[in-house]
């Protein structure tokens, strides 16, 4: 989304934004701003990295070594020779195998083994090499020739991690029974300790000789002696430690997934526990089950393990004396492997986007390489700074450095301004530190950059800023390109900014509606010296504007949520729907004409409300029309304001009561017999009542018994009193505009 601002950020971008036109400080001035590292990995990042506080720089070097032609390569190991080991495998299928890589590069089998895949691999001080294959894990040792020969059969179901101590004594680390063996140079091994765990999912012999395990499902970070004495260094709050490492005498530790709720202690046992699936991490498998429950066929891919671990990932240093800090998080990202780089930072491998991350500071992160893989899964510090990483979906290897891209890009988002605009200036925040950056922008007005959009076109940099150079349209898109120094140096780019003026749209008038006459909207001193109304409820409350009217309910009670209004002998109020596209403020003039062919003359200007009441006794009686204009003059210059117009439907102003014209009276059985008609010039008659000798009003009926004409005939029968004295009848009509009249009449003695 774009931010808004009533000035760009400096002169100079105001200059770029407008050059020579006269500068206008109005409310329409935006700024698109982009700082945020959300907001830059919305684009299309290529060769850059992408700090946590939104700095960007180029990416160290990406290379990739070796194409395995299998789904998941998981782990990665390198002999005194310099010779890269790498493994993995795929769900299906009655082999797997190991290669070679060289260092610059190319590959070879090394060995071909009878099992779905290769979990672990380690390699002792005589340079050979141990392949963990699973299910039912073997352990195997690779001649020289690449013939395998079977060296331990753990009797579990997968293998997680093997690691060596300074005896040659060979570690590994088993689900679904949780237990670490250790196996004698000479192939001879023992459960060496058991984790009351499910899973010893991670795996490292320290530099004190003691073995560091990561578990699953209690996320447990544990120290085991030669002795196998054990203490739990830190509970994460995560289901599995997929991965755990040391570097310069502090621990670190990656878990993932959610922990599942624990039962209360009357819940009932399970008696078929669910299976739960896991993330990799390095040369760690995708699959752990629970006991008792049923083992796959095969193993699943990286990215269908993830799915089944929500939860996100966590990333822990634990210091010397136990103390232990999470130092990054992350709601999506699952962590399958930790590393670190030339300068003892520690970089994470996730997944399911390729992301590979460098954590800074206990603040600040980097996501330093989106790698095309969509898993980056173990690390190897290899020699002069180069760091060796393979990856799942597709299994490749690659080296990460030491130096950095020559040249990297940032394709952004697209910017759509929701109307046709102006493009201004560009203003770049960086550090160029001998580096360059430079910046083009295309433009276009559907909402995707196709081909009918224009050509990329760069903007003409002076210092930091510059003018664009799109043609005005909807949507824009930019791209940063950042080159290094000769001195291989990168440039920081920490912000970008552009200006946009929208163009200004006419205003929309959409409906005017009138009111029903005699109400107003309500001022304190109008309540004070308003009277009680003859004909009409005090309150008229109208429905939302357009809304139709019931024919079966009357108008002034019909609806909520629009307007109420007070009743006011005289007073007409209009209202109207409006809106700017632009969201401008607007303003309204308001006029009133009669019938067709007369001028308009002005009700009132500049009105801020969407409603008008005005006095219609000032108006003869007829047939009238309401004129509305709206302007957005409020946001705009006077030369760029625009105007809207609509007119009302015909409404009658009717201030004058109706007739009543006598047709005698006569006796007749008894009674007196009074015959008038009551007449309206304008309006329906709406209402008759009479009174005998001041008493109450009483309902009157015309002779066809339906109100609905401008003249209607009575016939009104009042029996002879009791006491033979004249009798003065008063009547009263009421039109629908609430104008009334009075007319009395005499019933004779006899």
């Amino acid at each position: 989304m774009p931010r808004y601002s009533g000035l760009l950020r400096t002169a100079a971008l105001l200059f770029c934004a407008f050059g020579s036109v006269s500068l206008s400080f109005a409310v329409d001035t935006h700024v698109w701003q982009q700082d945020e590292q959300s907001e830059f990995n919305r684009g299309t990042v290529k060769h850059l990295s992408v700090r946590s506080d939104g700095h960007i720089s180029l990416a160290p070097t990406f290379r990739e070594l070796a194409d395995a032609g299998v789904p998941y390569l998981w782990s990665i190991v390198q002999d005194s020779r310099g010779t890269l080991y790498c493994a993995g495998g795929a769900p299906t299928g009655s082999t797997t195998k190991i290669y070679a890589v060289a260092p610059g590069g190319g590959s070879h089998v090394v060995a071909e083994l009878t099992a779905l895949e290769v979990h672990a691999l380690a390699i002792d001080k005589q340079d050979r090499l141990y392949a963990a294959t699973s299910p039912d894990s073997k352990i195997y040792r690779i001649a020289r020739g690449g013939k395998p020969e079977l060296f331990f059969d753990t009797k579990a179901k997968y293998v997680w991690a093997m690691a060596f101590d300074k005896s040659g004594n060979l570690y590994v680390a088993t689900g679904d029974e949780g237990v670490i063996y250790r196996v004698s140079p000479d192939g001879k091994g023992s459960e060496f300790f058991r984790t009351e765990e499910t899973n010893a999912r991670s795996m490292i012999v320290d530099s004190k000789g003691d073995l560091i395990v990561g578990t699953e499902p209690g996320g447990y970070i544990t120290r085991i002696t030669p002795q196998g004495k054990s203490f739990v260094l830190f509970q994460t709050g995560k289901r599995e430690v997929t991965s755990v490492a040391e570097h310069d005498g502090f621990l670190y530790a990656a878990a993932v997934g959610g922990k599942p709720a624990q039962p209360s202690l009357a819940a009932p046992a399970r008696t078929t526990p669910p299976p739960a699936a896991s993330t990799s991490a390095g040369s760690k498998a995708v699959i752990a089950v629970q006991p008792g429950s049923t083992p796959p066929a095969g193993i699943v891919s990286l990215a269908a393990a993830a799915a089944a671990k929500p939860g996100g990932s966590e990333f822990y240093r634990i210091e010397q004396d136990g103390f232990a800090e999470e130092l990054w998080s992350s709601p999506t990202d699952v962590v399958y492997a930790i590393g670190f780089d030339a300068n003892g930072k520690p970089l994470l491998g996730t997944g399911n986007k390729g992301a590979i991350y460098r954590i800074d500071s206990s603040v600040l992160a980097t996501q330093l390489i989106n790698a095309p893989p969509t898993q980056v899964t173990d690390f190897l510090a290899g020699k002069n700074g180069v760091i060796y990483a393979v990856t799942g979906n597709v299994g490749k290897v690659y080296a990460i450095g030491p130096g950095y891209e020559k040249t990297g890009s940032l394709e952004s988002e697209v910017l759509d301004v929701g109307s046709f605009a102006y493009w201004g200036g560009a203003y770049l925040r960086s550090e160029l530190d001998g580096g360059t950056v430079s910046i083009d922008t295309r433009s276009g007005n559907v909402n995707r950059p196709q081909k009918n959009w224009s050509e990329w076109q760069p903007v003409e940099l002076h210092g930091l800023n510059g003018t664009v150079a799109s043609a005005p349209a909807r949507f824009l898109q930019y791209r940063l390109t950042l080159n290094a120094s000769p001195q291989s140096k990168s440039p920081d780019l920490s912000s970008i900014e552009i200006g946009y003026l929208p163009k200004n749209i006419a205003p929309v008038v959409r409906e005017v509606e009138v009111a029903d006459a005699n109400y107003r909207a309500s001022t304190s001193a109008f309540l004070e010296r308003n009277v009680e109304p003859s004909g009409s409820a005090l309150t008229l409350t109208l429905p939302p504007i357009g809304s139709r009217k019931s024919a079966s309910t009357p108008a002034r009670i019909e609806g909520t949520g629009g307007m109420t209004l007070q009743y006011a002998k005289g007073y007409m109020t209009a209202r109207w729907a409006a809106s700017d596209p632009n969201g401008d403020s607007l303003t309204y003039k308001v006029e009133i004409r009669g019938e067709r062919g007369s001028p308009w003359l002005l009700l009132k200007d500049k009105v801020e409300e969407s409603y008008l009441s005005f006095d219609s006794s000032a108006f003869p009686d007829g047939k009238y029309a309401i004129r509305v204009t709206a302007s957005d003059a409020p946001s705009n210059t006077p030369s760029s304001a625009l105007n809207a117009t609509l007119e009302s439907a015909s409404f009658i102003i009717d201030n004058t009561p109706p007739q009543i014209i006598s047709g005698g009276t006569k006796e007749e059985g008894g009674a007196t017999v009074i015959v008038f008609t009551a007449k309206d010039a304008s309006s329906w008659i709406d209402k008759t009542e009479y009174s005998v000798n001041g008493g109450d009003w009483t309902l009157l009926e015309p002779v066809t018994r339906v109100s609905d004409g401008k003249e209607l005939h009575y016939q009104l029968r009042i029996p002879k009193s009791a006491s033979k004295v004249q009798q003065l009848i008063a009547v009263r009509v009421f039109d629908e505009n609430d104008n009334g009249t009075v007319q009395r009449f005499v019933a004779p003695q006899e």
